[in-house]
């Protein structure tokens, strides 16, 4: 159980600093008024239909940091605080979704295949921590049922694997955008790299939480495999 903790907290702690970061960044700059005075909403309407994307949605939706594109309806949605907010953290985080837009709308290959692991990914989520269980339980099935949970649970590091290329390119696209709009002045440049930067060193926690859960039940299994 002490080998547990060895995997279990770097993870742990890399997210909090992440989200520790995300959220110093997204309150510094959130207070900040982006020089083209307009909002998250304005900005990615903006970009929308610069791009021909008249017919994408941007819609409001409630909570805090819940901003999202969804591909399967092609819409884009903006918490409040980023769908009226014309600070510079406003624009940036709808740029990013945005961005999103923009690769679906390029077919780019990353975000279709995201997609095409969402529904496996969903159940796999749920579904090896059951099987685990189960093999605990009945311990004659705990060497399968093992090697399962690890497959399945493979699919969900696969997709946070798949998710990083996807989020570093929308923020890459957003930062073009604004620029080429003159949504962001060049003094803001900085802060809206802080602003996505700290956002995708999320995704990057995911990620190392994800591989080092990973290996704790591979290492699981082969201790199994020696008894």
């Amino acid at each position: 159980m002490a080998d547990y903790w060895w995997f279990a907290i770097p993870g742990m702690l890399l997210g909090f600093y992440a989200q520790m970061r995300l959220s110093s960044s997204f309150g510094k700059y959130s207070q900040v008024r982006n020089a083209a005075g307009v909002t998250g909403a304005e900005a990615a309407r903006e970009i929308l239909d610069r791009a021909g994307l008249r017919n994408v949605p941007v819609r409001e939706v409630g909570g805090h940091l819940t901003d999202h594109y969804d591909p399967t309806k092609r819409e884009l949605c903006l918490c409040s605080e980023n769908y009226h907010g014309a600070s510079i953290a406003a624009i940036g985080v709808a740029a990013h979704e945005a961005g999103h837009a923009l690769q679906h709308q390029a077919a780019y290959f990353p975000l279709h295949f995201r997609m095409m692991m969402v529904p496996a990914t969903q159940f796999a989520s749920m579904a090896w921590m059951g099987i685990l269980v189960a093999g605990a339980i009945f311990q004659s099935f705990f060497q399968q049922a093992i090697g399962i949970a690890i497959a399945i649970f493979s699919i969900t590091t696969l997709f946070q694997f798949v998710t990083l290329p996807v989020e570093y390119d929308a923020s890459r696209r957003a930062k073009v955008e604004l620029g080429r709009l003159r949504l962001m002045a060049d003094g803001e440049r900085s802060a809206v790299n802080d602003v996505l930067g700290a956002a995708a060193l999320t995704y990057v926690a995911g990620l190392v939480a994800s591989v080092l859960q990973l290996l704790q039940l591979v290492m699981l299994a082969r201790r199994s495999d020696d008894r």
